[in-house]
């Protein structure tokens, strides 16, 4: 029988995470810079070190069940997560975001993404609760995920961005020009919005559909709402810094969404076993049970998540090793604008 996490430990965790997210919000406002490798490179460690103190925290105070499945999690939403680095590349180069207001422009992006998922965490935790069906939904959704990671692009996000730009420029004014970190800027006398506020709703979309990605994949590994949102968060925390850390290396890693896509099909099928396990469905073998199907479990799922990052990872940069010079056709341009660098904040 698992033990129980101390109600005092979950608020106290959320509290330090909220606080922790606020100070890298007003961190990212006030010193608008392009971090240097060794600067990202510390971050990334330290949010890293933070989510395996953590862990252990969770492995003394709940059990190693807790433990495991936050670790599981965290992974998971982290794999994603770098998919999710791949679309804010090309956000960034097709705005020509400059490169020293890309720091706040991500923290944005992130706090959207926490408040999205916060609440499809909600939904998801009550539709478990009410309908225990609702792992099928989930399964399928997640194996249909995985094939669309494995052999389709980004071409669906960018088009539908496409669209809703061409919308909004239709009925609001809209600058060509950034004026520093501002969403509205005076031309001509009159108030207008900057390319910035575009930015912010190519982001929120991405982010939109991501968090439906995500959750199920980690409803996957645990159905505790508060280890599915400490791993998010978790997840999230060092994704600015990993950005400016990984920056083109990210789309030269060729075979990472095979490894994402593999990891998104195992947790279906681990939804989909789960699900007939638990079956209710009367269609479904008269509404009883499957007790012979396989029970996966979270040490299982975190080994196939380790292995899979893993294989693809080494693979990646075997072949980037072979051939240094290659890029995908298409890639962005991380770098952006770099004309705007050397400017100061105005306003």
């Amino acid at each position: 029988m698992e033990t129980a996490l101390p109600v005092w430990f979950e608020v106290g965790s959320l509290v330090v995470l909220s606080a922790i997210i606020v100070f890298d919000l007003i961190l990212a406002y006030k010193r608008p810079h392009v971090p240097s490798v060794k600067e990202s490179s510390l971050w990334v460690g330290f949010y890293v070190s933070l989510a395996l103190i953590f862990a252990a925290l969770m492995f003394m105070l709940g059990d190693a069940e807790h433990g495991g499945q936050f670790i599981a999690g965290w992974l998971t939403e982290y794999s994603l997560s770098i998919d999710n680095l791949f679309v804010f590349l090309i956000i960034m180069s097709r705005f020509k975001v400059p490169r020293k207001y890309q720091q706040e422009v991500l923290m944005v992006g992130i706090i959207i993404a926490l408040v999205l998922r916060a609440i499809f965490i909600l939904i998801g935790a009550a539709l478990i609760e009410n309908f225990s069906w609702i792992f099928y939904i989930f399964g399928i959704f997640l194996l249909y995920t995985a094939w669309q990671q494995a052999f389709t692009g980004h071409e669906e996000e960018e088009e539908s961005e496409n669209k809703i730009i061409a919308f909004l420029r239709k009925r609001i004014r809209i600058t060509e020009e950034f004026d520093g970190g501002k969403v509205r800027t005076v031309v001509d006398g009159k108030k207008v919005f900057t390319p910035i506020i575009i930015v912010f709703l190519a982001l929120g979309t991405t982010d939109l559909v991501f968090a439906i990605d995500s959750i199920p994949a980690i409803f996957g590994i645990t159905q505790s709402p508060f280890i599915v949102f400490a791993a998010n968060v978790f997840a999230l925390m060092g994704l600015r810094q990993l950005y400016f850390l990984l920056g083109d290396l990210i789309d030269r890693l060729v075979y990472l969404k095979y490894g994402i896509a593999f990891i998104l099909a195992f947790i279906g099928v681990k939804l989909v076993f789960h699900a007939l396990h638990e079956n209710e469905v009367p269609f479904i073998n008269g509404g009883e049970h499957i007790e012979w199907i396989p029970v996966i479990n979270t040490w299982m799922s975190l080994g196939v998540i380790v292995g899979a990052m893993a294989i693809a990872t080494i693979a990646s940069l075997i072949k980037l090793r072979r051939s240094p010079l290659a890029m995908p056709i298409g890639a962005p341009n991380f770098h952006g604008d770099d004309e705007d660098d050397s400017d100061d904040r105005r306003g």
